[in-house]
This record gives structure tokens, sequence and C-alpha cells, in this order.
């Protein structure tokens, strides 16, 4: 009994450090390349840590469409919103895979967007506590 307690007290602990999605917000908005919509680009929000040591939740993601709007969900759960809070935001070519085939996608992006959107971004978003549909970003070429 005192082990069962002991595990499930410890598992509680663990959940609780990864941060849920109780500290979620609604986020969408419109991706724009050099001014124009910028379809199939996904678009990452990583939770900046306040404190050093806690994430605040989990990251968010989402995909535009034709028109570059894209709306965001919480990595690993049905949940619409971004993180409140500091964001760092990445975006990449996106390229949907087919479930029937192996291997990597055979197509070549819609949108070539500039890696350093990707490995070095710098772009932050603030989510507010009651969310927003204005989180809109104007990529440009290099």
């Amino acid at each position: 009994m005192l082990r069962n307690l002991l595990i499930g007290g410890a598992l509680a602990v663990v959940a609780a450090g990864c941060g849920g999605s109780g500290n979620a917000a609604a986020v969408s908005g419109i991706v724009t390349l050099d001014g124009k919509p910028a379809p199939d680009v996904a678009v990452t929000f990583n939770p900046v840590s306040t404190d050093g040591n806690n994430v605040p939740g989990p990251s968010a993601f989402g995909v535009t469409g034709a028109d570059g709007r894209y709306s965001l969900k919480l990595m690993g759960e049905e949940i619409k919103g971004a993180t409140v809070g500091k964001n760092i935001v990445r975006f990449s070519a996106y390229v949907p895979t087919d479930p029937n085939v192996d291997g990597p996608p055979k197509t070549k992006p819609k949108t070539n967007v500039p890696s350093r959107y990707w490995s070095d971004s710098s772009m932050q978003f603030d989510v507010p506590p009651k969310g927003t549909k204005t989180a809109d970003f104007d990529l440009k070429s290099p």
C-alpha cells in the first residue's frame, strides 16, 4: 500500500513538472513571406522558462493553409492553443507525409522558408492569457 502511494506521488510530481495544459490560450494568425501568404509552413511555439528550471508548459504546433493562416494546438494533446507567456517561435517548410509510403516525402515544399527561422530563430511572441487571433509574422527571404 505504501509502495503504491509513493509511486503515485512520484508520478504526480513528474506530471506537474512537465507543465500541464492548464496555462494555455487559443493562438492563431497569418504567416507571410515577403508580404505574400506562406502556405504549408510549420509554426512551432516553444515556451521559455522564466525561472531557469521548469518549462512552463508544452510546445504548440500548427501548419499554415493556402492563405497563410494557422491555428496552434498543444503537442501531444488535443487542446487548441499555446502555453501562456513568452515563447520562441520557429518556422519551417512543411510537407505532409503519406502514411502509405515509407521514407521521406517525395514532393517539394510549397514555401521555401529560410533556415534561420528554424535553427537560429530569435523570434519571440508573448501569448496573452486570453489568447489572440493576431499572432502574425512576416518572414523575409535572404
